[in-house]
């Protein structure tokens, strides 16, 4: 009679190993690598990075695309860090393309361990929910690309709630790679910009401004895209109500 009941526990317990695994290692490296993966790393260590690309440009950006999607995948501090280097190393473009390439492998990874570990299950609970749980759940079906979207555009959601969120309520990997790697576009290109411009601030002994992208140039498009994102909603909303 044990068998039937120890069989679950351990298949439960093997979906959410990831999960387990990546809060272990993202507690560890709140710890250990804060002052690693830090803007005053970057600063001491950039001529000896520089010179490190000039030898070695293949290497370098292996190194640097393999710690950056690790960066994200495990939750450690330093993402804005990783998007300026990326921009310091190797300039506006290609960096941006780098950093969304990166960001989005390591946003999947994330995705893929939360929707192995909780997702399906959570999922099918929602499903089988009434009244309130059961509308949310259905209102993000109905406008998943929309929500997808505006999830990644708006700066003030955090890149951790938009990676894990979408995994709970049964997103399709596919939309969530495509909403996530063309979503975190506006921003990856405002930071590494910022990061290529690191050179001048690295000089000048002072530090990055990052709140650039709150700038009315900067902030205005990315809201007008998120209005733009947000248009199906309010048009759904809208017919509804008239019985369209």
């Amino acid at each position: 009679m044990a068998r039937p009941t120890s069989a679950p526990q351990k298949g439960g317990l093997a979906r959410r190993l990831p999960l387990i695994a990546i809060a272990l290692v993202a507690l560890a490296g709140a710890i250990l690598l804060r002052d690693q993966l830090s803007f005053d790393a970057l600063a001491r260590n950039r001529e000896a990075l520089l010179a490190f690309r000039d030898e070695n440009y293949a290497g370098t950006l292996l190194i640097f695309m393999t710690t950056y999607v690790a960066v994200v995948a495990f939750s450690l501090p330093g993402a804005t860090v990783a998007t300026l280097t990326g921009g310091f190393l190797f300039g506006t473009f290609p960096g941006a393309l780098y950093n969304v390439l990166a960001a989005s492998a390591g946003a999947t990874l994330i995705f893929l361990a939360a929707r192995w570990g909780l997702g399906d299950r959570l999922a099918a609970r929602m499903d089988a929910s009434e009244g309130m749980v059961r509308r949310i759940k259905e209102g993000i079906d109905r406008n998943q690309w929309s929500m997808l979207f505006l999830i990644r555009l708006v700066p003030a959601v955090p890149f951790f709630v938009a990676n894990v969120v979408p995994a709970l309520v049964a997103v399709p990997l596919g939309r969530y790679v495509v909403t996530t790697s063309l979503g975190i576009i506006p921003g990856a290109v405002v930071f590494t910009s910022v990061g290529a411009g690191l050179g001048e601030v690295f000089e000048q002994g002072g530090t990055p401004d990052l709140g650039i992208i709150f700038e009315p140039q900067i902030l205005l498009p990315i809201l007008g895209l998120c209005a733009l994102a947000a248009l199906p909603i309010v048009l759904k909303a809208v017919r509804g109500r008239k019985g369209i």
